[in-house]
């Protein structure tokens, strides 16, 4: 099949990360994936939840939420429901549970880092791009308590990143739009570190169940697309990738 926007079956769509981009937080990125845009803010916090206090050791948490017009039709605001919309709760505590994948929470003391993760504009894979552009916030506001003498040593491990790949009219497909996806056989979510190691698979037959094969076919594509993707991380961050890791 001939993709609407002309790409190859393995390629992601334009990738652009842009740090410091809000003047306030610890650390902030603006990530775009084609036409998908997003707003990642790291706020570090002097304090911990209650089941960490005494411990010693930190806490990485995430936000995740939609502007009304990100998306073609008005989104309603969580406050006009006064409840938070469970599409957003999952894929929040998956951006969270991505990130402290690769923490050393005895390395980050006794603080908390809070990634709110802001969708601008919508055109698919908005989980995989917030937990890629996070990831890039994290480092930063990292860095800034290094600098600052709060901490000694770097607590990130690996890097982290996360893709979008599926099955549409028959064809395994690397970094779905939502015109894909939206008409997809097989939709699935990787998140991976740079060492190849996964940390989450989220994966669905949307129309019918998917055979080993097709498993298989699918997670080599996204290795694909996370090695692309932890480049770009790397590029974006420069010389603080060195930092990752020891």
């Amino acid at each position: 099949m001939e993709r609407i926007d002309k790409r190859e079956h393995s390629q992601l769509r334009p990738v652009k990360i842009t740090r410091n981009y809000i003047r306030y937080p610890e650390g902030s990125v603006l990530i775009e994936m084609g036409e998908t845009k997003i707003i990642c803010n790291a706020t570090v916090e002097e304090k911990v939840p209650p089941f960490k206090k005494g411990s010693g050791e930190g806490w990485v948490t995430a936000e995740y939420s939609m502007l009304p017009r990100a998306t073609e039709v008005r989104n309603n605001r969580d406050i006009s429901r006064l409840k938070m919309n469970s599409r957003s709760s999952e894929i929040q505590r998956l951006i969270g549970r991505s990130l402290r994948s690769v923490i050393d929470f005895s390395l980050l003391g006794e603080r908390s880092i809070i990634l709110d993760c802001d969708v601008i504009q919508a055109d698919g894979g908005t989980r995989t791009a917030s937990i890629t552009g996070a990831f890039v916030a994290l480092v930063d506001a990292c860095y800034r308590l290094l600098e600052k003498g709060s901490i000694e040593k770097m607590p990130i491990k690996n890097f982290v990143s996360a893709i979008s790949v599926g099955v549409v009219e028959g064809t395994p497909l690397l970094d779905l739009c939502y015109e894909e996806d939206s008409r997809a056989e097989v939709d699935m979510n990787l998140v991976m570190t740079d060492e190849g190691e996964f940390v989450e698979i989220q994966g669905t037959g949307e129309q019918a169940p998917f055979s080993i094969e097709t498993f298989n076919k699918l997670i080599e594509l996204g290795n694909i697309g996370i090695k692309q993707l932890t480049d770009i991380q790397k590029d974006a961050l420069g010389d603080l990738s060195n930092l990752i890791g020891g």
